[in-house]
């Protein structure tokens, strides 16, 4: 067995385990890399991996920008709802701040949608 089969599984076993403990992750939709995956995949099938592979790339920034957006304007919404007391001090204002994802998971908590068919 040669040392290059030996070594690389364990590189790449300690590379995967400190990029996972590096980021704190998010369930977010869309991205680069995991739309380009499926887009490589379905291109490669078609002959076209690379095409397929920066298709899917742009796909998935679209769709992660569009969630984005989305959770930018629930935040304004709740911010508009939700104004700061202006008797809080700066220091108060700064260690009761959310962020935009909280304020969009509060926001879609007190404006629940209807269910459907009614």
């Amino acid at each position: 067995m040669s040392l290059r089969k030996c070594v690389a599984p364990g590189l790449m076993a300690a590379g995967l385990l400190v990029a996972g403990t590096a980021t704190d992750a998010r369930a977010e939709p869309g991205g680069c890399l995991k739309y380009g995956a499926v887009g490589a995949v379905g291109g490669h099938l078609a002959h076209h991996g690379v095409l397929g592979a920066a298709g899917g790339c742009a796909a998935g920034m679209y769709t992660r920008h569009e969630y984005r957006k989305g959770i930018r304007a629930k935040a304004a919404l709740y911010d508009k709802e939700h104004p700061a007391d202006p008797n809080m001090s700066l220091a108060e204002r700064y260690r009761n701040r959310k962020t935009d994802e909280q304020k969009a998971t509060l926001y879609d908590a007190e404006h629940p949608s209807a269910p459907p068919g009614h």
